[in-house]
């Protein structure tokens, strides 16, 4: 199944057709799961070993914005806290590409999932805010980019940068002052083809 996915994805950017959400650099990372085990918890490398610590969790929702959306995959990736995507030496492009600080969900039958992270740091000598990526597999479509995971309390994120954001299945912007057991709690929900181009049900 990830290898017709993978297929249709790179038919529609190669032939030039319009597909969900606009052209999308690194979506089709999103299919590099392992179907055997995913589940709708993750913990991405250096979870133990990096702070802040973080949990990301929420739900997603169908288009309606109030029925949960089962079965869908989430993929984030970030930098670690130098600022860089760590590569995977001798993988292929993503794993060299995003790095190690990456993972996959699965949602459950109540659009719930989590992830265990850490805060990642702002580009080197970069003005650009910390921020974790976000992709979205539903099934039966091509994976599409929403709006990153920026954090409310960032220097870094001005008042044009919120403004910039197109809220693409939903606000990225997430607060961080509740901490339990020495981890931040994230919340976001997500709702599908919110404000995404192309999007069909």
């Amino acid at each position: 199944m990830k290898n017709i996915f993978t297929f249709l994805f790179l038919l529609a950017y190669l032939t030039g057709h319009t597909q969900t959400g606009g052209p999308c650099e690194g979506c089709e990372a999103a299919l590099e799961y392992n179907p055997e085990t995913i589940t709708n918890i993750d913990t991405l490398s250096g979870f133990s070993s990096n702070e802040p610590r973080l949990k990301i969790s929420g739900i997603v929702y169908q288009k309606d914005g109030r029925t949960p959306a089962a079965g869908v995959i989430l993929y984030i990736y970030h930098t670690n806290r130098s600022g860089i995507y760590p590569g995977i030496k001798g993988s292929g492009t993503w794993p060299r590409r995003h790095g190690k600080h990456r993972g996959w969900i699965k949602t459950n039958k109540d659009g719930r999932y989590t992830f265990y992270t850490f805060r990642p740091a702002s580009y080197p000598n970069r003005q650009a805010p910390e921020h974790i990526h976000l992709t979205v597999k539903e099934p039966n479509k091509i994976p599409y980019y929403l709006d990153d995971y920026f954090f409310d309390d960032d220097p870094l994120l001005t008042t044009a940068e919120r403004r910039s954001q197109r809220n693409r299945g939903g606000s990225g912007i997430v607060k961080t002052d509740k901490t339990k057991d020495g981890i931040i709690q994230i919340k976001r929900d997500i709702i599908l083809g919110l404000n995404i181009p192309n999007y069909e049900n």
